[in-house]
């Protein structure tokens, strides 16, 4: 039996959506029930009460990162507790509360679910039993969610209460989703939306470091991306009373994560995609760095100049050509749509971004060792890297025991 073009397009129309997150679930447990739910502007907050406490006493905000949909707060336990580490159980051995803010949609601006952390962080004074002082920060996009939530209401002169400001391999100046990725969502876009849509999404493009919003399109700073950081001058960039800090999942001393500029990551080999080629990024100029051919006959190129090798970079890394080639291999065989997949992940929060040292410019700018004069004039007070490239946001010994060490 043999399928036409008509048949194909059907099939991956009605395909599940390719979304670029954590996870999936690796585990059947679930999170105990929370002490507390706390309905929010946008969003929704579970409390859990610390060791020996009766109510909310020390309170630890911690706010989610970016993906598409609600929040699900299921998963972000099992990231933050069932991995290598178990950083909720830890806190709240330590008779500290734990408050996980999730929103009613990821992708949106990061200042429309900063009013969800804003609300949190007032309920939480006003729940409170004594005035132990607040620590609030994010992994991922919860970082930046609420690095302005906290500095807006300083601006407003609005209480916050936050001794300790944290984030977690946010990226302070930028994110990077390789521009082949972002090409093939935006190619397959009339068949299957959803991809290109997370790309296109408001999130997407404030965090993004270069952005495209067209398979076509040369890369680029998005506007989206421009209003957000000039929604951060005018609050002050940072808040300014807690103490702040920042942790990074790749290390200082240069060493990228090992993958090579401009070679095959995803390679078509069904019949419905053969010809697609989609490569990490080359640091030349006029370089190839896609090939695109889904379904129909032309095969359309994707060429870039001026960016740097930036998939290889230190930093903490996302399967997200795995993601891509897992749900093109998921689909039948028989609809033609099986890929090679030898590159799997790459480079998504460069370390020098997570701790807001350099932009992610150059090659130089990612690989060259970061200096302890460096190291000492970011806007943090205290940055702790990994000793290795690690997962986006992946919650190890190394990093969380360090973050429990600066809580109040």
């Amino acid at each position: 039996m043999s399928i036409n073009e008509e048949q194909a397009a059907e099939a991956l129309r009605d395909a599940p959506p390719i979304i670029l997150e954590a996870g999936p679930r690796t585990t059947d447990r679930i999170p105990p029930p929370p002490s507390d739910v706390w309905e929010l502007p946008h969003g929704t907050a579970w409390v859990y009460y610390g060791e020996g406490n009766g109510g909310l006493t020390r309170p630890v905000l911690m706010a989610d990162g970016f993906s598409v949909g609600p929040s699900d707060l299921d998963l972000t336990w099992e990231l933050l507790e069932y991995g290598p580490y178990p950083l909720l159980s830890e806190i709240r051995r330590q008779g500290r509360d734990v408050v996980l803010i999730g929103y009613e949609e990821r992708s949106a601006s990061i200042l429309h679910n900063a009013e969800t952390v804003m609300a949190a962080v007032t309920k939480a004074i006003e729940r409170r039993e004594g005035d132990h002082a607040l620590t609030v920060g994010g992994f991922s996009m919860g970082g930046l969610v609420s690095r302005y939530a906290l500095a807006k209401m300083e601006t407003e002169g609005l209480e916050h209460q936050a001794q300790l400001y944290f984030s977690y391999d946010s990226p302070h100046n930028g994110a990077w989703i390789p521009i082949a990725l972002q090409a093939f969502a935006h190619y397959i876009k009339k068949l299957n939306a959803d991809f290109s849509n997370q790309i296109n999404s408001d999130a997407s493009r404030e965090l993004l470091w270069r952005h495209i919003a067209h398979w076509e399109d040369e890369p680029g700073t998005s506007e989206r991306r421009l209003e957000f950081l000039r929604a951060l001058e005018e609050v002050g960039d940072w808040p300014q009373e807690p103490r702040r800090v920042a942790i990074a999942n790749g290390p200082a001393d240069g060493t990228g994560n090992g993958v090579e500029p401009g070679v095959a990551a995803v390679i078509g080999k069904g019949a419905s995609i053969t010809g697609t080629e989609l490569r990490t990024q080359p640091e030349g100029v006029d370089d190839l760095v896609a090939r695109l051919r889904v379904i129909t006959v032309p095969t359309r190129e994707v060429r870039t100049s001026g960016l740097p090798d930036i998939d290889g970079a230190p930093g903490g890394t996302l399967y997200g050509f795995g993601i891509l080639a897992d749900a093109l291999n998921s689909m039948p065989p028989l609809l033609g749509f099986k890929v090679e997949n030898p590159i799997r992940e790459h480079c998504f929060v460069p370390a020098v971004s997570a701790i807001a040292a350099r932009e992610p410019a150059t090659h130089d700018d990612l690989y060259t060792p970061l200096s302890d004069e460096e190291l000492e004039k970011t806007p943090f007070h205290a940055v702790k890297l990994s000793s290795r490239n690690d997962t986006h946001a992946l919650i190890t010994e190394e990093l969380a025991g360090w973050l429990l060490e600066q809580l109040p």
